[in-house]
């Protein structure tokens, strides 16, 4: 365990429970979304792969147009 990590949960140790039952709760969501994240990025490298393939294609055969800024 890191320092800032032991430092942490020095501190947390001083909390109330429900301070502390809160705070585990946020941390707990945010390791569960960056769990899906990682997931979901794995997952979806072969699709984004293709989509990029498919866009230089289209780009090569001349079948794109460049974005007017003007209109966004």
């Amino acid at each position: 365990m890191t320092e800032l990590l032991e430092r942490t949960i020095t501190q947390l140790k001083t909390l109330s429970v429900e301070q502390q039952d809160a705070i585990a709760m946020i941390i707990l969501e945010e390791l569960e979304d960056e769990i899906q994240w990682n997931n979901s990025f794995e997952r979806s490298q072969d699709v984004l792969a293709n989509l990029a393939k498919e866009a230089m294609s289209e780009y090569h055969a001349g079948k794109t147009q460049e974005l007017d800024l003007e209109t966004l």
